[in-house]
């Protein structure tokens, strides 16, 4: 016996042997093939899901699709190149029982130990799938509000506008308030003397908000009229559409114009 064949017993006049293994030999190139295959199909898929929706959807983060796409992608891949290592395998004769079952515990252990950090990842997931809000939004999350900075796989963080950063795990993001996609209405309540003629007041105050000149403001401001009255004063409310979260700057012009009107309405003399 030589060494090759003390190391390799392998008797080349074996006819069914190598039939057998270029059988072998087949199927595993078939398996390439078809994993190749899947691949392609699934990533030429998820791009169209991704890439060919409606532009609105991804309005403000056009890199976060991008973000997305590549990360299903690789989780795909490396999904059907397992399941394409685990059938090579068999064609070697090797008993796939045991390695399924230690990657089931292996698994197992490892989900119970990080079961707060799947449940984060899984949540920043949808965030970037379903787009509730996107960086640069002005939102309220929980009893944080503030403009979204960064929007992670584990965590988003949140900015208000005093300065507080806010660092939030995905998991926890049950209740979200966006501020940022639809236009906003200002609402200025305006407090009319009762020594001041009600109906001059609130002809004033019309005139006076429509004279506001603001690139936020997208209709004219209209009085809605008297939402509240005393024997003292009365409570006159005016509102405004505007621009989304841009309705408290619009409230505040509007108040400092409106109260200078009425400043020099009542020292006017009646008439």
């Amino acid at each position: 016996m030589t060494a090759a064949n003390r190391f390799f017993p392998i008797d080349p006049a074996d006819e069914g042997m190598w039939i057998g293994l270029g059988v072998s030999a087949l199927r595993i190139a078939l398996i390439l093939l078809a994993t190749w295959i899947a691949a392609k199909l699934l990533h030429r898929a998820i791009g169209r899901l991704l890439i060919e929706r409606h532009p609105e959807r991804f309005r403000l983060q056009p890199r976060r699709v991008q973000t997305v796409g590549r990360l299903l992608n690789n989780t795909v891949s490396y999904c059907i190149y397992f399941v394409a290592f685990l059938l090579i395998l068999g064609e070697f004769d090797i008993s796939l029982a045991p390695l399924l079952a230690g990657a089931g515990i292996a698994g197992l252990a490892i989900g119970f130990g990080a079961q707060s950090l799947v449940k984060d990842v899984i949540s920043g997931l949808f965030i970037l799938l379903e787009d509730p809000f996107g960086v640069g939004d002005e939102v309220k999350i929980g009893s944080y509000k503030g403009k979204v900075e960064m929007i992670g796989l584990r965590t988003t963080r949140i900015r208000s506008w005093t300065g507080e950063v806010h660092i939030i795990p995905n998991g926890q993001i049950n209740d979200v308030t966006n501020y940022s996609l639809h236009n906003s209405l200002a609402v200025v309540d305006v407090e009319v003397e009762g020594d001041v003629n009600l109906e001059r007041a609130m002809a004033v105050i019309g005139e006076t908000a429509r004279q506001l000149r603001s690139d936020h403001v997208v209709r004219e401001p209209e009085v809605l009229g008297v939402v509240a009255a005393s024997a003292s004063s009365a409570t006159v409310r005016v509102v405004a559409e505007c621009k989304p979260n841009t309705h408290e700057e619009v409230a505040r012009s509007l108040n400092v114009l409106i109260r200078r009107a009425l400043n020099e309405l009542r020292t006017l003399p009646e008439g």
